[in-house]
């Protein structure tokens, strides 16, 4: 009978050392974004979140000083209120164009809707001016601002060499029907 009882306490004593590794290995691990996302996500509040940001990538590998970049992102708005995004500022860019609807002007959020930047046929915002050259993976800071939300500033990185910017943004046409009806 003295067996089984030594070994229990042995199984117990395992057990008991192997809860230990384990929490203590999940305290050193690292977040890892494994979504799949090219550029950064970031609230702008509970409701408005950017998405994605980051400028295109320069044909020739480099946007030179005195260039133009586009940047693709998404804005998500799960919200009961529609918002605007009014302007795009930072200090690295002379200027920003936002165009929407084939106007020039400020892109409309609507409430608990999504609006993709940059998208074939979707608004767009082109940064004017570039101050700095700037290859793939380098980025600089974007401040985007919002009628109601206010304003965040996101480093908006170039895509890869190699990466096509507007593939992360393929979206289905939002004026279609998804449904077929």
């Amino acid at each position: 009978m003295a067996q089984p009882a030594r070994t229990r306490a042995r199984w117990t004593a395992v057990a008991a050392a192997a809860v230990f590794v384990v929490a203590g290995c999940g305290a050193d691990e690292p977040d890892v974004d494994d979504s799949g996302a090219v550029g950064p996500d970031e609230a702008v509040t509970e409701d408005l979140k950017l998405l994605q940001v980051q400028l295109e990538y320069p044909l020739d590998g480099v946007h030179d000083t005195g260039e133009d970049a586009e940047l693709f992102f998404g804005i998500a708005n799960t919200g009961s209120t529609g918002d605007e995004l009014v302007d795009v500022r930072g200090p690295d860019f002379a200027g920003a164009t936002l165009t929407a609807d084939g106007a020039t002007g400020a892109i409309p959020v609507p409430e608990d809707d999504n609006v993709y930047v940059g998208a074939e046929g979707a608004p767009s915002v082109v940064l004017q001016d570039l101050q700095t050259d700037l290859r793939s993976s380098e980025s600089i800071p974007v401040t985007f601002v919002f009628e109601e939300a206010g304003e965040i500033t996101i480093d908006a990185m170039v895509a890869a060499s190699g990466q096509d910017p507007g593939e992360p943004f393929d979206f289905e046409d939002p004026a279609e029907d998804p449904t077929g009806n």
